[in-house]
């Protein structure tokens, strides 16, 4: 009986793969680490046959940990970062760059060598720039492209294929090129709602009108909750399953995990938004009425639920942010989750011994690679206001701790401001490994001032995609009902009105750091 799903979630540094049942819970889990390379400052590629190859031994390894026999497995889903996979019109890789060990053929989300085209398509004012938020933003698709075609023309004379990592790994998994909603919605220009699906103005003034002939796109994408096709013979036998197991449309890994965290339109109140925390952050919410504010991402039509109009807030760096303070710190090292566990279990000795304020006088802002929402500027940067000579393994765990703290002052930001645009905040949905950050957690509901529900599951982004692939392969009838029936339970996280007076100061010195950066930007 096929009563199981597998769930696929590709991260910035790893692939993750689980085996759910019906009711939701997560049977195994198992990861496989990516391979990153940085060949230049706002740069970072991956190896498309590398994924591909970590999600196989992930899925593998998490269907021997459960042990369950590939015809117990309905339905399969990906969830993915928003990385650029470059292919050939046979479908071979368009590497970037390659070494001896790989062509590096996928230009990962966070690379922002396309700051110029965001600001040209930017500096047109179309209408489709408004569902950027007013601003245009390097991590999307069609800057990413329109480089590409400016400054490798040899590389654009041969594309075929150009895919959302999600639709990659659907299209290697099923042989099909059709895309998801999900990606093409929110990192394409494409909206559903017209006609022609792709804003043929907009490219026709960035020299982008062979876009769809490039790219291998059609107008007729799937929504989340449907099927892109069943696993073909090949691929059934790398990931140890069969061709009867139904492939989903691939989501944005942020999205999934709002589809994993949040309430389905059957059940969500007036306020709730996701938060899901990982090497960024993204705030996710829907509507049944398009809603747009500045530095918002969106509104995307039925890029989660179908006919709901999705929107989206971030944080460019917060998990990133941490691991960089470990590996800079002398004190520190490589950013496992062992050493992370160590320094947060040392700060929470020092909170015991000294009191929150044990780290005061260390101010952050936490812009270390730039800034998506409230200001939507990728070129802003850090800053860190009260270092000393202190070199101490306590030294580095106050820099860690007023990086919580700022990393949640900046979320406070993005809440006031999607407050002031008539967009309610009042829970919190918390997913990703941000869920594993107990100091996190805490700093989250506090300084926000906002209830805090941290997913039931494990991993919620995991159980996003599990939930697309029960629908898809039919267990459900809509995404709804299979949200109802596969999230879990959980007890809020109240705020701490105590402290609320602090973290009133803290963000008026967040506030001041800002300032201040904009007020030396001034000074030549």
């Amino acid at each position: 009986m096929r009563d199981h799903v597998v769930a696929v979630d590709v991260g910035t540094a790893s692939v993750r793969a689980g085996v759910f049942d019906r009711q939701g819970l997560l049977v195994a889990r198992c990861t496989e680490a990516l391979r990153l390379k940085r060949p230049a400052p706002h740069e970072g590629v991956y190896a498309s046959a590398d994924i591909w190859q970590a999600a196989a031994l992930a899925v593998r390894a998490a269907l021997k940990t459960a042990a369950i026999a590939p015809d117990a497995v309905a339905g399969l889903a990906f969830g993915a970062t928003c990385s650029l996979v470059l292919l050939d019109r046979n479908g071979q890789p368009l590497p970037l760059f390659a070494d001896d060990s790989a062509s590096f053929d996928t230009i990962g989300w966070f690379d922002h060598r396309a700051r110029a085209e965001a600001e040209e398509i930017t500096a047109t004012g179309h209408p489709a720039v408004l569902h950027s938020g007013g601003t245009v933003s390097p991590e999307m698709q069609i800057p990413k492209l329109l480089w590409l075609k400016r400054n490798r023309p040899d590389f654009w004379a041969r594309c075929g294929y150009c895919f959302d990592l999600a639709d990659f790994l659907t299209f290697r998994a099923t042989g099909s090129a059709v895309r998801s909603l999900s990606t093409l919605t929110s990192k394409w220009f494409f909206n559903i709602a017209e006609a022609q699906g792709f804003p043929a103005d907009l490219l026709s003034a960035i020299s982008l009108e062979d876009l769809e002939e490039k790219t291998g796109i059609n107008r007729k994408p799937v929504h989340p909750g449907q099927a892109i096709g069943n696993l073909t013979a090949d691929a059934a036998g790398i990931f140890g399953l069969d061709e009867g197991v139904v492939v989903a449309a691939g989501m944005i890994d942020a999205y999934a995990g709002a589809l994993g965290a949040m309430p389905s339109p059957l059940q969500k109140l007036e306020g709730d938004l996701a938060l899901i925390g990982g090497t960024s952050s993204c705030i996710v919410g829907y509507a049944e009425e398009p809603q747009f504010a500045r530095s918002l991402w969106g509104p995307y039509r039925s890029a989660l639920y179908p006919d709901c109009w999705l929107f989206e807030a971030g944080q460019s760096a917060t998990g990133g942010l941490l691991n960089h303070l470990l590996e800079f710190h002398s004190a520190g090292g490589t950013a496992t989750e062992a050493l992370h566990a160590d320094v947060i279990e040392r700060i929470v000795a020092l909170i015991a011994e000294n009191g929150p304020g044990f780290a005061d006088g260390i101010d952050i802002l936490p812009d270390f690679h730039g800034n998506r929402s409230p200001f939507a500027d990728p070129d802003l940067t850090g800053m860190i206001s009260g270092l000393t000579l202190d070199r101490s393994f306590d030294g580095l765990c106050r820099l860690y701790w007023r990086a919580l703290v700022a990393i949640a002052l900046s979320l406070r930001q993005i809440l006031d401001m999607l407050d002031e645009n008539g967009i309610p905040s009042k829970r919190l949905f918390l997913a990703g490994g941000h869920t594993r950050n107990p100091l996190l957690t805490r700093l989250y509901a506090d300084v926000t001032g906002r209830q805090l529900i941290a997913a039931a599951s494990e991993d919620a982004v995991l159980l996003g995609s599990a939930i697309n692939a029960a629908t898809a392969s039919g267990a459900f009838a809509t995404l709804s009902s299979a949200a109802v029936a596969m999230q879990g339970q959980t007890e809020p996280v109240l705020p701490d009105r105590t402290v609320s007076g602090d973290f009133d100061r803290q963000y008026e010195r967040l506030k001041l750091l800002q300032e201040t950066r904009e007020r030396l930007k001034t000074i030549v």
